[in-house]
């Protein structure tokens, strides 16, 4: 073997080396990147990046612009804020030195993150509470807030949400009426039409165990589901889970506020 073979040989088991150790598959962070991004920087939808062969400079940019709030996004700057510089670096790293992805290509999803536990109640409301009424001026949904007597009684003793605690958020289209704007109720709220989905939070004892720890809710679980009840394919929780963390001091539940405070 010449002189010049034996040194790329040498190079090689290195840069292989170097990958093993800073992408390794027990690696808590990367796990976290991958719910998204994928395993080995390859995305899993088309609205999310690749990072495979993106150059490591960059990646660090963007990671320090998250964290510090410049660049905007409600999941990475939750994951970002969670990142030291040094676990930046390495990322970025990881990232850098792996194979660019093939035009179209996709990864799967993690199963920790796709096999939500969640069940849509079958009757709802059922035994759920309305607890708060909002709308979405730009989707032009009405949606309602219930929670289950488990959630309720945490929430209004100021106690963190327990495990069995449920919340579902039902979203409807507004009535559009003659003139294209949604019609007013005679209490002044818009009037709905049909329900279109069905958001739901759930929590149960060991439900997080398997979640990246960067991404984990304690023992929350997400899922989204149609109008006929039926769980929405592809949807992972890894979004869900980004977007909810920074609420860990309201039991990850943006309107814990509003539930502490019905029936009141």
């Amino acid at each position: 073997m010449s002189q010049n073979a034996a040194a790329l040989c040498m190079l090689g088991w290195y840069l292989a080396g170097a990958n093993a150790l800073a992408c390794g598959d027990d690696d808590a962070a990367l796990a976290a990147c991958a719910a998204c991004h994928g395993t080995g920087g390859v995305s899993v939808a088309a609205h999310i990046p690749n990072l495979a062969a993106q150059k490591g400079d960059y990646l660090i940019s963007q990671l320090t612009a998250f964290r510090s709030g410049t660049r905007k996004s409600g999941v990475m700057n939750a994951i970002a804020a969670g990142l030291g510089d040094a676990e930046m670096r390495r990322l970025a790293g990881c990232y850098s030195r792996l194979p660019g992805a093939e035009p179209g290509a996709r990864a799967a999803m993690p199963p920790a993150l796709v096999a939500t536990r969640i069940r849509l109640p079958a009757d709802l409301p059922g035994a759920l509470r309305l607890y708060l009424t909002s709308e979405d001026r730009g989707g032009r949904l009405i949606k309602r807030y219930f929670a289950n007597e488990t959630a309720a009684l945490a929430a209004r003793s100021g106690r963190p949400l327990p495990d069995g605690a449920m919340v579902v958020v039902e979203n409807s289209a507004a009535r559009i009426g003659a003139d294209g704007k949604p019609e007013q109720s005679p209490s002044g709220g818009w009037v709905p039409d049909r329900v279109v989905s069905y958001a739901v939070m759930e929590r149960q004892a060991g439900w997080g165990r398997d979640i990246p720890e960067l991404l984990r809710n304690e023992n929350w679980n997400y899922a989204l589901f149609a109008a006929d009840g039926t769980a929405r394919p592809g949807i992972g929780q890894a979004e869900c889970l980004a977007c909810h963390k920074p609420a860990a001091d309201r039991s990850f539940v943006f309107t814990l506020g509003d539930l502490a405070s019905a029936g009141r």
